[in-house]
C-alpha cells in the first residue's frame, strides 16, 4: 500500500482503490504503518538539514560563480523536499465511517 518515493527518502501511500472502499481492518493497518512512516519524517528533515546547512558554509567560502548557482540550486532542492516532507506530516487520516 506504499510506495518508496526516491526523492523524499520515505515510503508514500499509494492506494489501488478508494480509501472507503477498504475494509476497516485494512484501513488500520494503512493507518498503523503510516505512523510508523509519518514518526521518521523528523529525522528525515534533520538529516537534510544538517546537508543544507554543510551546502551553506560551502557557498559562504565558494568564489567561483558556476559553483556558486548549483550549490544554491541544490539547497533549494533539498529546501522543497523538506516542505514536501512538512506537508506529509501533517496529513490526518483517520478511518471511514461506516
Amino acid at each position: 500500500m506504499f510506495e518508496y518515493n526516491e526523492r523524499l527518502g520515505i515510503p508514500l501511500p499509494a492506494f489501488s482503490k478508494h480509501w472507503e472502499e477498504y475494509p476497516k481492518e485494512v484501513q488500520q493497518q494503512i493507518l498503523s504503518d503510516w505512523e510508523c512512516i509519518r514518526g521518521q519524517i523528523p529525522d528525515r528533515i534533520k538529516h537534510l538539514e544538517a546537508i543544507i546547512n554543510k551546502k551553506q558554509e560551502q557557498l559562504n567560502d565558494e568564489e567561483d560563480f558556476d559553483l556558486s548557482c548549483r550549490l544554491n540550486e541544490e539547497i533549494s532542492e533539498i529546501a522543497s523536499i523538506i516542505n514536501d516532507l512538512w506537508l506529509w506530516y501533517r496529513i490526518d487520516p483517520h478511518i471511514t465511517k461506516a
